[in-house]
């Protein structure tokens, strides 16, 4: 089987995984209780919807900070970009990194350089593992203050230290110049001048690099938005904690935002967190005193927000690259 095949089985194995553990933790709840609990929200889950727009446009300001200011693109249309990106990443089975890629493909195609777009998506995604572990750090220590449990503080330690030394580890290798050496193995074994550009190109996306990281402003401009964007995510569990009749104070938002973004996150090979981010809104909802059905259905809540954003993000996309395809089809036929 070839190496595309097998990834491509790779992904249906924990689609398909990831649908039975939610089915599983479902049944388990009671599902009329679960759908109960959630249409408890009613109107509510939209102004969740429209409220997730806020996080949104944050993480926007992050990534347009990294853009040195003679390349930089309107805000609004990074924003836009940021929007399909993230609803990429979120309803794309095979696109959990996808997202990303399309972003600064965007952000290419909209007049920015291609090492400069491509740049600003990885430095973007560097700084957000170091802050979200930060994030998890600090919802870990809001945890255990407000339970007195810390049986689990172990393992989200050892966790975080891991997702620290994978963001030391990219960090470095992008600092030492990783993709022009990615570049010269691959045309070394393609045995041909013809790959030179792409060891041109890989020299030129380095130096790009090197030169974001060198912006200290634009580095520290992404953390704390990219920060601000995490705690005011937590208000959009807050609003949904509040329509849905639950314990709603934005300690436990802020809580369930750091801690079950984090099982998202370690659970990344899984298609959109399928049962485990709902595995995740039992645990650390248990802990805070939040029924099984209204954790679940609060996770729903999640998926709605998903849905609902993610949905015409993706639509948006589809008819971008069509128009783009049209033109060039209509270009070489002129030709």
């Amino acid at each position: 089987m070839r190496a595309p095949g097998k990834l491509r089985l790779t992904i249906y194995v924990l689609a398909f995984a990831g649908a039975a553990l939610f089915t599983a933790l479902l049944i388990h709840q009671g599902a009329r209780q679960v759908l109960d609990a959630f249409a408890t929200g009613e109107w509510g889950i939209l102004g969740v919807v429209v409220y997730h727009l806020i996080p949104l446009f944050l993480d926007a300001i992050a990534w347009w900070v990294l853009f040195p200011r003679p390349d930089r693109l309107p805000l609004f249309q990074l924003f836009w970009m940021r929007w399909i990106g993230e609803s990429i990443s979120a309803l794309v089975p095979s696109a959990a990194v996808g997202g990303d890629i399309v972003r600064a493909r965007l952000a290419a195609i909209k007049g920015s350089s291609l090492p400069v777009a491509a740049g600003t998506v990885l430095v973007d995604i560097t700084l957000g593992i170091f802050v979200q572990a930060g994030f998890t750090l600090l919802g870990l220590v809001l945890l255990v203050a407000a339970t007195g449990k810390n049986s689990f503080v172990g393992p989200t330690l050892i966790g975080i230290v891991i997702a620290l030394f994978a963001f030391a580890g990219f960090y470095f290798v992008q600092r030492l110049g990783i993709f022009r050496f990615l570049a010269s193995i691959i045309s070394r074994l393609a045995g041909s001048s013809d790959w030179q550009s792409l060891v041109q190109g890989g020299d030129t996306l380095d130096r790009t690099v090197r030169s974001l990281y060198a912006r200290r402003a634009g580095v520290f401009g992404c953390s704390a938005w990219t920060m601000a964007s995490l705690v005011f995510g937590s208000g959009e569990i807050w609003l949904a904690l509040w329509f849905l009749d639950l314990p709603a104070s934005f300690l436990n938002a802020l809580i369930l935002q750091s801690m079950v973004l984090t099982i998202r996150s370690a659970a990344f090979v899984v298609p959109a967190g399928l049962g485990v981010q709902e595995g995740g809104y039992l645990l650390v909802g248990s802990l805070l005193g939040i029924s099984g059905d209204g954790a679940f259905a609060l996770s729903l809540v999640w998926r709605a927000r998903e849905i609902g954003l993610g949905i015409p993000a993706v639509i948006v996309w589809q008819v971008i690259e069509a128009r783009r395809l049209w033109r060039t089809r209509a270009a070489a036929t002129a030709r």
